[in-house]
């Protein structure tokens, strides 16, 4: 009877640490895919704005679009010049998470 409680015990430590390490893989994933949104946003928003690409619409909105169709939601846009900031946030489990991006050319040119 012992070894049968041990055994349970045991089991359910090894299913409470796997599930805290699926959790800790999707939070993990999720902020990569955050962090890439938040960088094509970003580029997409700068070539709109110096006119590397013709895109008809404000640069913020073409941040938008990519942002969404790379899995995350734009939450900040500011345009100065040819240099866009952006923030953009991807959920999982009901926690956000946030990444920042800047593109444009480099300082000083």
């Amino acid at each position: 009877m012992a070894g049968s409680a041990l055994a349970a015990g045991v089991l359910s430590v090894a299913a409470a640490l796997s599930l805290g390490l699926v959790l800790v893989g999707g939070a993990a994933v999720t902020a990569q895919r955050a962090a890439g949104a938040a960088d094509a946003a970003a580029l997409a928003a700068a070539d709109t704005a110096s006119g590397a690409i013709a895109v008809d619409g404000d640069p913020c909105a073409v941040a938008a679009r990519v942002a969404s169709a790379s899995g995350g939601t734009l939450t900040r846009c500011v345009v100065e010049g040819f240099v866009a900031t952006v923030q953009v946030e991807a959920a999982y489990a009901g926690l956000a998470a946030v990444s920042r991006a800047r593109a444009g050319p480099p300082d000083g040119r």
